[in-house]
């Protein structure tokens, strides 16, 4: 039976509302390593400084580490490996140049970079991405077109070995923004509440949670006071500003703190469903005083997630 059709609490806890979420291009990529170490070492380095669109180049995260031979969790070289994915909102009209230029960036100076890495692409799409021949100059006239591990890449020497890298590198449409909210009587139950709803989250398929750990502290509302600002702190649900804001304050007697997880993932049926996996987790913390999400009536954007599932049109 589904969990939200024999929880409690779900009714209790969980706000009769949406997520308001928005479209992204996203690339999928597979990066291995030697081992663990320099494996994560690649990955928290490439998808680092990507938690929010609104300063970040883009948002990314690590959707799935694989242990490179079990069924389901093969690489093409056999090595212990990890699915990243790089999201830009699908508004942005130089969407498809800037994620080039995202993946250009951070597969190559954070990846090629590491002890032992390789680097494949995971969407076969058209368009795509010359990316592999770009990142391939760094090999000043020596790097050579191979077909090594059934893809058709470039190799690329270095002073550590070589280093291979697909030579295409696909993009799609994706969700950014999926969201969730916890407000608790105290800030242990809130941070607990997000970081069971994060790890549940990030263990479903086809999602990442781009924030540190999975988990933001700082929900943000679109558009501020600042005219050179495009999002800011959402004043109205800061528990510290309760007395100051008085009748304008939307914090709960008695909440002292509220979490936020973001999801981003590669469609919104999955985001969906990790949303549900995240609530399902979260619910039996103690002191928990609800779960809600931040939607802005479809400024923000038109995919939205509702938190209630029996609402959700995919499931």
């Amino acid at each position: 039976m589904t969990p939200w059709k024999n929880n409690p609490k779900w009714d209790l806890l969980v706000e009769d509302t949406y997520a308001e979420a928005f479209k992204s291009i996203y690339a999928s990529v597979l990066v291995t390593a030697r081992d663990p170490k320099w494996l994560l070492a690649a990955c928290r380095a490439a998808t680092g400084h990507a938690s929010s669109t609104i300063l970040c180049d883009c948002e990314a995260g690590i959707e799935q580490i694989l242990d490179g031979i079990s069924p389901g969790q093969e690489t093409p070289d056999g090595r212990v490996g990890a699915i990243l994915q790089f999201h830009v909102p699908r508004f942005r009209k130089d969407r498809v140049l800037h994620l080039e230029k995202v993946l250009l960036a951070r597969l190559s100076q954070n990846v090629l970079t590491c002890p032992t890495t390789r680097c494949f692409n995971l969407l076969d799409t058209d368009p795509y991405l010359k990316l592999g021949r770009k990142i391939a100059f760094f090999g000043d006239g020596h790097q050579t077109q191979t077909e090594m591990f059934g893809h058709k890449g470039w190799t690329i020497p270095t002073l550590g070995g070589d280093f291979f890298l697909t030579r295409r590198f696909g993009f799609a449409d994706g969700i950014m923004g999926g969201n969730l909210w916890f407000l608790a009587y105290t800030e242990d139950a809130a941070i607990e509440s997000a970081e069971r709803a994060a790890i549940a989250a990030s263990g479903m398929p086809g999602v990442i949670t781009p924030f540190p750990a999975g988990v933001a502290a700082s929900a943000s509302k679109a558009g501020s006071s600042y005219k050179f600002l495009i999002a800011s702190t959402y004043a109205e649900y800061c528990p510290t500003l309760k007395a100051k804001l008085g009748d304008k304050s939307l914090v709960p007697d008695g909440v002292v703190s509220i979490m936020e997880i973001i999801i981003n993932g590669s469609d919104l049926d999955k985001v969906a469903q990790a949303t549900y996996a995240a609530i399902d987790a979260a619910l039996p913390v103690k002191d928990l005083q609800k779960i809600r999400a931040g939607n802005y009536g479809g400024r923000l954007g038109k995919s939205f997630v509702y938190l209630h599932p029996d609402k959700h049109p995919l499931t």
